[in-house]
């Protein structure tokens, strides 16, 4: 096959943007040309996501501007549930399921070799486990390594469709995954993040049914080399009976005081609705335990505004929470109803309430972030440099042990490097701060 340019288009969470690297290293190796200008591109690649109504309308409209004569495949979740109707967007579209990213060049040469029939196509679609670990990938920031340790989750959710593409929960061997981090700090890394779609179910599908998470943190955190590792998502529910073990985990430097635990909802009703597995007692109880041991710590949240069964009385208790716990981050999404779940066979809310709504919370967290923040003016913390603004000459942003989002101007050598910066000022959701 003569030498192509790709173009790869990539939307939603952290294992997208880590599938997305690794197609480009499959790609790359084979001696395509990964290309940013769409223009150049021969074939284009869309890694899509759809968590949310609003990021999967754009992406169709973004299918249906781009047609023409280009090789263009579909991949990320959407093709798993919504295969029919993205055939009806442009009859050409092919599709890479979420299970099958490792033959991207099997995809390709069966399409040009006109090998792709309906048979072969619904097999890229179907279930398997893959491990996405150890594979060629194309990082886009070179000190920031992503890392999936399991594919999949223990949840029922009523609202969510993204199990349907993802299935059950899947763990990465330890092995693997720490093979994979060893090679990426040997290679430059300096941030590791951990993704999934909840890492504290990590192990839970094993024979042994062990919370595997705490193990598998430490052994990465005794890995000799300089480096600063960020969790990310998990679940209250397989948070709370572990809360001590990861308290331990997180005392180490190492370690970013940053714990993303989306609550969805402070009301128990609404909760019990949405089919989590929890109360909001237990999950302010984890966010409490650890902010008892690192108060300075960031709490990532997330609310589903609007859900179809939410009255004035459980929209009042979210309000209360958020005056409550004050979180960090709030990540507010209007509740998106998809016909293939049981949330999405009830009737929804008017619009003009749920924007009210999320508006409302939306002010609240944005005051308290403002007030959390003029803390730290005038204060000197150290903070590793990982990613040079776009569009700027000298402007770079860099994070805290917390994980605080700080703006300084800064010198190319800096970049990867941890470096003391005054506090100067803050915006909206980051510090501004000035090279000691």
């Amino acid at each position: 096959m003569e030498t192509k340019n790709i173009y790869i288009e990539t939307y939603g969470c952290s294992a997208n943007q880590n599938n997305s690297e690794i197609l480009a290293g499959i790609l790359s190796r084979a001696n395509f040309i990964i290309t940013n200008n769409i223009g150049l591109a021969d074939i284009i690649i869309i890694n899509t996501c759809m968590v949310k109504s609003k990021t999967e309308s754009k992406i169709k409209r973004r299918i249906q501007d781009l047609k023409s004569d280009k090789l263009i495949i579909i991949t990320g979740c959407m093709p798993e549930t919504d295969f029919k109707k993205l055939k009806k967007l442009d009859n050409k579209l092919i599709f890479l399921g979420t299970h099958h990213f490792k033959e991207i060049l099997n995809l390709i040469r069966d399409f040009y070799d006109n090998k792709l029939d309906e048979k072969k196509q619904q097999y890229y679609l179907s279930k398997q486990n893959e491990i996405k670990l150890n594979l060629p990938k194309k990082p886009m920031n070179s000190i920031i390594s992503i890392h999936q340790i399991s594919e999949g989750c223990l949840g029922d959710c009523s609202y969510c469709r993204t199990r349907l593409a993802k299935h059950s929960l899947f763990s990465y061997p330890e092995e693997e995954i720490l093979k994979s981090i060893e090679s990426d700090l040997q290679n430059g890394a300096r941030e590791i993040w951990l993704t999934s779609q909840d890492l504290a179910a990590y192990g839970l599908d094993r024979e042994s049914k062990k919370r595997e998470l705490p193990r598998l943190l430490r052994s990465i955190l005794e890995l000799k080399h300089r480096f600063k590792l960020r969790l990310g998502m998990m679940n209250p529910n397989n948070v709370h009976p572990i809360i001590d073990e990861l308290i331990e985990v997180y005392k180490d430097k190492k370690i970013f005081k940053f714990l993303h635990i989306p609550i969805q909802s402070a009301s128990d009703k609404i909760l019990k609705d949405m089919n989590r597995f929890y109360t909001i007692q237990q999950a302010e109880e984890i966010i409490k335990s650890f902010k008892k041991e690192f108060p300075d710590m960031t709490i990532s949240t997330d609310i589903i505004v609007g859900y179809p069964t939410e009255t004035q009385e459980d929209h009042k208790q979210n309000i209360e929470f958020l005056n409550r716990i004050k979180p960090e981050v709030l990540n507010i999404s209007k509740f998106s109803s998809h016909k293939q779940t049981p949330a999405g066979k009830l009737k929804i809310l008017p619009a003009g309430i749920v924007s009210k709504r999320a508006l409302e919370l939306t002010e609240i967290h944005r005051k308290a972030s403002r007030e959390t923040k003029n803390k730290y003016i005038n204060r000197i913390i150290k903070v590793l440099v990982d990613k040079k603004l776009e569009d700027s000459q000298n402007l770079y942003q860099a994070h805290d042990e917390n994980y605080n989002l700080v703006v300084l101007k800064a010198e190319k050598e800096d970049f990867g490097k941890e470096i003391d910066v005054k506090i100067t000022g803050t915006g909206v959701y980051s510090l501004i701060a000035e090279k000691i």
